[in-house]
């Protein structure tokens, strides 16, 4: 059964509940041998960091075939992501989508002091993902400092990627248009575990 967007929104909203109260069902299921042989049919999609503080299924409590998701440092937009999620939407018929960052990222970190210093990392590997957050953020670091500047930075840094999937993509922007899709940003505080949703 394919979820409307907002029972979408509402059963993460639900299970990040339950992950912060760690009370209640959980819809964590142990392995099952007929998952290999069933089509998927993930609710959502979801875009997040490569942090190993941020397991996506644990924080939302969703089990196997739940979920679609698609982890990348900075949660940054590259052509394979969004090919990733072309298929997912296209694919399963998931109507939601959500770039999910979070507080304390060290990806934007790095990319803030790649702008303040000049020194770039070493890495012309680590230096694609800096450079993709950095035009999203130079301006942020001129009016702005400490922990207020990391947030700020790190909802540009999702808001850009909500902006790129929006419209750089014509089957995503087609479903988005047909009113078949969403695409959302939304926050994880690592020193809450609490999920925000961002202009939904």
């Amino acid at each position: 059964m394919t979820l409307t967007i907002q029972e979408s929104l509402d059963r993460l909203t639900e299970g990040n509940r339950r992950f912060l109260g760690a009370r209640g069902p959980t819809s964590g299921r142990p392995f099952c041998e007929r998952m290999a042989e069933e089509g998927q049919q993930p609710f959502a999609i979801i875009l997040g960091c490569s942090d190993s503080r941020t397991p996506v299924e644990i924080l939302f409590d969703q089990g196997f075939g739940d979920l679609f998701v698609v982890r990348i440092a900075g949660n940054i937009v590259a052509p394979s992501i969004v090919g990733s999620i072309e298929f997912a939407a296209s694919q399963f018929g998931s109507q939601l989508v959500v770039v999910m960052g979070h507080t304390r990222c060290g990806a934007v970190s790095a990319t803030v002091d790649a702008i303040r210093t000049g020194r770039h990392p070493e890495s012309s590997n680590l230096k694609a993902i800096t450079d993709r957050i950095a035009p999203h953020v130079r301006s942020l670091t001129e009016v702005v400092d400490g922990e207020t500047l990391m947030r700020a930075a790190m909802r540009a840094n999702v808001r850009a990627s909500v902006d790129h999937l929006r419209h750089g993509s014509r089957v995503l922007e087609d479903l988005l248009l047909a009113g078949k899709l969403a695409v959302v940003g939304a926050e994880y505080e690592l020193e809450t575990g609490q999920v925000s949703f961002l202009d939904t």
